[in-house]
């Protein structure tokens, strides 16, 4: 639990008369309360001493309103209980440690381990937004500590810089599980009631919908983009408005995320479906939090709906089992033409359903005179190869670069290739061979030939990214070039700051499904680029994070005409 400052002051600016006087008394004969350390709207934290086994400890104490109705006070009580259970059934470093549940005075109080620390809420506040590097440390405590907690079968669902604790040993705590929910366990919220605090809670919540372990992803998202930016990502001036804004409005793109940029997109996706999975998260943070390294060329780019960039499907891959690739998606257009600016935006249908889903859930929470538990975020605590030049990554200093500047550290596992020529460098796994097709286009091949990466260099002849592939839709169709082609999602988005279009879809090779990703960005009246990714259906999980990496790494050397 937080110390409430690195000096451990008592925290006495808004406390109630009693909770002053409870200084120095002993609670459940064992627990004395030595001095505040954090309080918020559910509670106060106390540093106490342990007289049993001689140890400080953190002391949870609920506040209560005396104008509760007995079966609101009784859900209170059941929260505070149930946080304990759901935090006991975690063992884990980054996850704080629950000692004991007792009874004061009709109150269940929770004794929980006490971190010297600030929370990261109050990190933002008094010192401002941190560099990517120490974000991305923060970030690795977190998913480590939500890993453990989902194979526990706990969904956190109010993660947000204030349940994050920094310890002043460098250790990172996730805390507060008061509205978590355990697997095999009934809820606690009515229809239409949103817990959380409103700045985190997931789309697919305000839209009524069931949480799951992507919701937690999503506001880790949330709180590694205010860790960077020092706000919120979608924080208006009430509750309602910002739970429509998560729901409808495209992302504002971070400008201080550097290497993070992406996957804090990504973790940012209106569909939980699409969000990468958390030991994916947990490998991207490993490099940004461990060496020092410069933000990529640029501005940084985020999705509009800050979904994970992809581009349209250049056709099948070439490996043996699918077939020819297609001059369709991703390919350089015959007949180039530059297009005007692409505009991010949700279809007007969708609008629709949205606000209706938004609005609903408001009413029937209106309806049902329940309390909607949108917190706001504030400074208290309640809790505590061939071809292709290969280099070898080198170590740079952070800070803003020249378009010449290296991109992230290269992965394990990966290396870095410089195609000189279309003025690109892009890190490739270990053991993918550089191939030339018969039209100069380069593919990296895995070692079963049934994966294929593409970078390249293409024109939009078309209004948009997202009409260009539209067209190349209809043509690979249309010529017979994509058999059994199923697509998955086609959208607006942007990347590095500029229009984008990614497309994502399936197709079937000569003895297998193929899935596939195509990001194309660029902007208006400059030179225009795909990354493209293909691979069995039945591996895609293994081989997506490929795309991530490549677009992560992703260094564009020069600009190229023609």
């Amino acid at each position: 639990m937080p110390d409430g400052g690195a000096k451990g002051r008592t925290v006495r600016n808004g406390a109630r008369a009693d909770e002053v006087a409870d200084e120095g008394r002993l609670v459940a004969g064992r627990y004395r309360l030595l001095e505040q350390i954090g309080r918020g709207g559910m509670g106060t934290v106390w540093r106490a001493e342990d007289e049993l086994l001689g140890r400080h400890v953190a002391l949870k104490k609920l506040h209560v309103s005396p104008h509760l109705a007995d079966d609101e006070r009784d859900t209170l009580y059941e929260r505070t209980r149930r946080e304990a259970r759901s935090a006991a059934r975690i063992t884990h470093p980054n996850v704080v440690v629950v000692h004991d549940v007792v009874d004061d005075g009709g109150l269940p109080c929770i004794v929980m381990e006490y971190v010297p620390s600030r929370t990261l809420g109050e990190v933002l506040k008094q010192d401002g937004p941190l560099p990517p590097q120490e974000a991305a440390r923060i970030g690795r405590g977190m998913i480590a500590a939500l890993r453990a907690a989902h194979a526990a079968g706990v969904l956190h669902r109010d993660v947000k810089p204030g349940n994050v604790l920094l310890g002043a040993d460098g250790r990172v705590v996730l805390t507060d599980f008061g509205i978590a929910v355990a697997s095999g366990t009934s809820t606690l919220t009515k229809t239409g009631e949103l817990v959380g605090s409103v700045d985190y809670v997931a789309p697919e919540r305000v839209r009524g919908g069931k949480p799951g372990p992507a919701s937690d992803l999503w506001a880790l998202g949330a709180t590694l983009y205010q860790a960077v930016e020092g706000r919120p990502p979608f924080r208006k001036d009430t509750a309602i408005e910002t739970a429509y804004a998560i729901a409808v409005d495209p992302l504002v793109p971070p400008r201080g995320a550097g290497p993070l940029a992406l996957l804090i997109e990504q973790l940012l996706t209106k569909d939980p479906q699409t969000r990468p999975p958390a030991e994916t998260v947990e490998l991207r943070l490993r490099a940004p939090a461990e060496a020092q390294f410069a933000q990529p060329p640029g501005p940084v780019s985020r999705n509009a709906e800050g979904r994970a960039m992809a581009t349209a499907p250049t056709a099948a891959s070439p490996d043996r089992d699918g077939p020819d690739v297609p001059d369709g998606p991703g390919r350089a257009s015959e007949h180039p033409r530059k297009s005007p600016h692409a505009r991010p935006h949700t279809p007007p249908r969708r609008r629709v359903a949205v606000r209706a889903a938004v609005v609903a859930v408001v009413a029937v929470a209106a309806a049902a005179a329940t309390v909607l538990m949108l917190r706001p975020e504030s400074g208290s605590q309640t809790t505590p190869s061939q071809g292709g030049q290969v280099e070898k990554p080198s170590g740079t200093s952070a800070g803003p670069v020249s378009p010449t500047a290296k991109p992230s550290p290269v992965p394990d596992g990966y290396h870095l290739v410089r195609e000189r020529e279309v003025g690109l460098s892009f890190p490739v796994p270990d053991g993918w061979t550089r191939k030339e097709l018969p039209d100069s286009t380069i593919v990296y091949i895995d070692p079963t030939e049934l994966a294929s990466l593409r970078v390249n260099v293409l024109d939009f002849a078309s209004t948009s990214p997202l009409q260009h592939w539209k067209d190349d839709e209809a043509k690979s169709l249309r010529e017979g070039k994509l058999p059994g082609y199923k697509q998955r999602r086609m959208q607006t988005t942007s990347y590095r700051g500029q229009p984008a279009a990614i497309w994502e879809f399936t197709f079937q090779g000569r003895a297998r499904e193929f899935q596939a990703i195509d990001l194309g960005f660029g902007r208006p009246g400059e030179k225009e680029y795909a990354i493209y990714l293909s691979a069995p259906s039945a591996d895609w999980a293994a081989f997506r994070p490929v795309f991530d990496h490549v677009g992560d790494g992703l260094h564009i050397e020069s600009e190229q005409t023609g």
